[in-house]
């Protein structure tokens, strides 16, 4: 069967790995270095066993693919592994799921998956606009040298990103904004909320794909839109007149960053 990975956090019971059993010294990178033999991973998480268990560690391991996962279980559970004593390694399975909403990468996950799953000469990007949005800098002040007391800075970004061996291309869209203080240096700011709408833009175009892993180890590229974004179809020109016409709807979209919901584990024995 074919599985599909999302530019999101990993949302599903299968991709993540309950470790159980870890010694006072164990570490999060030697965890690291044990389990992406298997597969990328998109996060460990090392936790103090409750003091009723006795000393020691327990850990999440999350992968992109529950393949990968799956793996990594039959291989590892009931091994010692990089320490003296045998580790139980189980599939997590949530108690309670508090949310539904799926979790966009930020930019340097992002990246890492693309990186693996491509290659690092299998995507490319650039940018088609990166632009002050008006109404958010005082010109006059900024040529003075002197900011208001509540100054912001924002920028918009259209970014291209390229997968030529599939065909794909796809623009991702990055608003940004940060406050500067007045003892703040504007220059350094300015630089900046550019950096972060930059960064934005092509976590938004990554968004718009998806890779099919096949039962055979081969890879499918697909664009993971509804319909045909517009701004994927129109024309540097027409795009950079339609910013200029429609930027401040573009307002609304959500800040660069990752978050991701904690939710209770308990185990599935295998």
């Amino acid at each position: 069967m074919a599985e599909i990975v999302e530019f999101c956090v990993p949302s599903g019971n299968d991709r993540t790995l309950l470790v159980l059993g870890l010694e006072s010294d164990a570490s999060e990178h030697a965890l690291y270095l044990t389990f992406s033999a298997f597969g990328l991973l998109h996060s460990v998480r090392l936790h103090r066993n409750v003091p009723v268990a006795g000393p020691g560690y327990y850990a999440f391991v999350k992968f992109y693919s529950a393949r990968d996962a799956s793996r990594a279980q039959q291989a590892c559970n009931g091994r010692s592994l990089f320490q003296k004593t045998a580790l139980k390694v189980c599939i997590c399975t949530r108690q309670r799921a508090l949310t539904k909403q799926t979790l966009p990468l930020n930019i340097h996950k992002s990246q890492e998956l693309a990186n693996y799953y491509l290659g690092f000469n299998g995507w490319s990007s650039c940018i088609i606009t990166l632009q002050n949005i008006p109404g958010f800098e005082d010109n006059e002040k900024e040529e003075r040298g002197t900011l208001p007391r509540h100054h912001h800075s924002k920028y918009l970004c259209v970014q291209e990103l390229n997968i030529p061996h599939y065909g794909i291309y796809t623009r991702g869209i990055g608003v940004a904004e940060l406050q500067v203080n007045p003892n703040q240096e504007f220059l350094m700011a300015t630089r900046n909320a550019q950096k972060f709408a930059v960064q934005q833009a092509l976590s938004d175009a990554f968004r718009k794909i998806l890779f099919i892993i096949l039962e055979n180890g081969k890879l499918a590229v697909e664009y993971n839109y509804p319909e045909k974004d517009l701004i994927d179809c129109v024309s540097e020109d027409e795009l950079r007149g339609l910013i200029q016409v429609t930027e401040l709807s573009f307002l609304q979209l959500d800040p660069l960053g990752e978050e991701e919901v904690l939710c209770n584990f308990n185990m599935n024995g295998e």
